[in-house]
């Protein structure tokens, strides 16, 4: 392979076709690799419980650490790209998080697979919080629309071979080895990252080191609230975590007024295209996190499934969402995303409700039908969601709008986690039918949300 190093800034659009494929590859390997990893940790959370001697409420906190991590340290890794370059932190992370995924696999116990998550979270932050940045300035405008729904066929492609490589690996070995297969392609991409991404142009502001500490601890704050909230913990605890997020909200706030480019994005949530869209975006990774981490406990738990049956059950949903996504990227350059976003949001609210309908002792064909109706509808919000939330944006503001792409997803994920463990404390028995029943109506919100877009005009840029 013959590349080198390609520059890009704010003004060029986008980079020539040759250079384009190997950055984008380049990406889809790095975000491919988050995704997967994220599946595989979801689907295999029973069997991971169960080899480790933990509740099924405490092996949430094994998703829950990663995505702590990553939605603490988003937006400031975000800003922190528009001001160093959106290549350098997507490599560091990129390095960072191969190492953790070593770390998760040789991890001897939970507190130790937990603590390694973190790590890997952070990884994964810096790989997020500027990879729809770098998608940005490695498209031409004139191919957004595609370029976010290839990325979002590559993410669903990571969900779909998550479940099925996940029974594998748990049929034939330990649950290490699901982290640890991403050692390799991680060194990969780390040294194809350093050769094909485009080098950005920077901002001439500085990253606010305090408002950055201020933002890390009040998002840890809030997500800790949110979990232990969830595992029903006494007021002893949850009211000072809250009391905290609160205060450290206040002093973000406080100390970015008037700054050209806050860390929390402020001043772009005052467009109400960006605003709509990324509560969009919450609401419905809210829907899609109470699902998949509700769902294998229902197949394992209550319909008696192995967990290689449950990988390939799993599998519909994001299949279709991969099938969908490109579909949807293209159609979002011609038709607006509020429309596209509410229809399939509608369809994703559908497919949940009859989920929560199956018969007592579902076939793999009733199971099968639903997910896929699922799939469809989450499908044609991602790419036309993603494509609002960056048009929305001023390009100088790339960073920033990536990074909360990246946290208005982890947001939802986390939120959705925390209540199927809330759901999950409630009753082992009907917790994944209540958590479907939460997902549904989020999704409802969500499709309100998107349609209300429709109403809205989108600012020049």
């Amino acid at each position: 392979m013959q590349a080198t190093v390609n520059t890009t800034n704010l003004e060029q659009d986008g980079l020539p076709s040759g250079p384009r494929i190997w950055a984008i590859f380049a990406l889809a390997l790095g975000v491919g690799m988050s995704s997967l990893d994220t599946a595989i940790a979801n689907t295999a959370l029973p069997a991971m419980a169960e080899q480790l001697h933990a509740t099924p409420a405490d092996s949430v906190w094994i998703v829950n650490a990663y995505q702590l991590a990553m939605v603490a340290t988003l937006l400031p890794i975000a800003a922190l790209g528009e001001t160093i370059g959106y290549r350098r932190v997507y490599v560091a992370g990129m390095a960072l998080f191969t190492l953790a995924s070593l770390a998760c696999a040789l991890a001897w116990s939970l507190p130790a697979l937990i603590v390694a998550r973190l790590f890997q979270g952070l990884g994964a932050s810096a790989i997020m919080g500027v990879n729809t940045a770098l998608l940005r300035a490695t498209y031409p405008a004139r191919l957004h629309g595609r370029g976010f729904g290839n990325n979002a066929l590559v993410v669903a492609i990571g969900f779909a071979l998550g479940p099925s490589l996940a029974s594998i690996i748990l049929a034939a070995s330990s649950w290490q080895w699901l982290f640890g297969i991403n050692v390799l392609p991680g060194i990969v991409a780390f040294f194809m990252a350093r050769k094909v991404l485009p080098e950005t142009g920077r901002a001439s502001h500085r990253v606010d080191r305090v408002a950055g500490i201020y933002n890390v601890v009040a998002f840890s704050m809030a997500v800790l609230a949110l979990g232990d909230a969830a595992h029903r913990v006494g007021l002893k605890t949850l009211l000072p975590e809250a009391l905290v997020a609160l205060v450290f909200f206040g002093l973000l706030l406080r100390r970015e007024r008037g700054h050209p480019a806050p860390l929390l994005p402020v001043d772009l949530f005052r467009r109400p295209l960006f605003a709509l869209s990324t509560i969009t975006a919450v609401c419905t990774f809210a829907a899609q996190a109470l699902a998949f981490v509700a769902l294998p406990f229902f197949f394992e738990t209550t319909l008696g499934r192995s967990p290689v049956e449950t990988g390939f059950l799993m599998t519909p949903w994001p299949v279709l969402v991969g099938v969908m996504a490109p579909v949807a990227g293209r159609l979002s350059d011609h038709y607006s995303p509020g429309l596209l976003g509410g229809i399939g949001l509608m369809i994703l609210a559908a497919g949940l409700v009859t989920m929560m309908g199956l018969p007592a002792a579902p076939s793999a064909l009733d199971i099968g039908w639903r997910m896929a109706v699922c799939g469809i509808g989450f499908g044609f919000f991602q790419a036309p969601n993603v494509k609002a939330i960056m048009g929305s944006a001023p390009a100088s503001r790339s960073g920033s709008a990536s990074g909360m792409v990246a946290t208005a997803r982890l947001t939802g994920q986390a939120t959705g986690a925390a209540l199927v463990a809330f759901c999950l404390t409630i009753s082992h028995v009907r917790g994944p039918w209540l958590a479907l029943g939460i997902a549904a109506a989020f999704s409802f919100a969500a499709s309100v949300a998107s349609f209300s877009r429709l109403v809205v005009a989108a600012p020049a840029v």
